[in-house]
């Protein structure tokens, strides 16, 4: 019984992570699609406009691609552990692929290999991070994960509130 619960608490962390993730990344915190940019251009040259900016080295935003991705390996480990880690980093790839194809259907941002590597090495870092607890904390893992990803969210969607509120 105890397992069934942390796994509905892990799909439920999991589904308002994604909401979040597709809110910022795709409609980059906007509520009308009226306030989006629009805009429609395709990278297929790995980190051609991510690393030079204006002359200068500028990896913050695969930094960020990778970080926002983190969650989805984890997430995935938690909620399909017995799949084998070649599924699991496939998930965080189609995830990508899909907001990229997604942003250039609807034209609402930049479609970047360079975003679909980050966040894939995103997700496999999470990968690497479920199996790090594992081994830990062993069968308490995914318990203490869940702590700290309902945690996360809770203040992730707290520090959201406030942004939307002063704005």
């Amino acid at each position: 019984m105890e397992n069934k619960k942390q796994r509905n608490l892990t799909m439920i962390l999991f589904i308002i992570y994604f909401c979040i993730l597709i809110w910022i990344i795709l409609f980059k915190m906007s509520f009308s699609f009226d306030e989006l940019y629009r805009s429609r251009s395709i990278n297929i040259i790995p980190f051609l406009g991510s690393i030079i900016v204006n002359g200068k080295l500028y990896i913050n935003e695969i930094i960020n691609n990778i970080l926002v991705f983190v969650p989805v390996g984890i997430y995935t480990c938690m909620l399909k552990e017995e799949w084998p880690i070649y599924k699991k980093v496939s998930v965080a790839f189609f995830i990508s692929l899909a907001v990229e194809v997604l942003q250039f259907i609807l034209a609402i941002g930049a479609t970047d290999i360079t975003d679909l590597i980050g966040n894939t090495i995103g997700g496999v870092i999470g990968i690497g991070i479920f199996y790090l607890f594992t081994k830990v904390l062993k069968n308490k893992a995914i318990n203490i994960l869940n702590i700290l990803a309902s945690i996360a969210t809770v203040g992730l969607v707290s520090l959201l509130s406030i942004l939307l509120l002063v704005n």
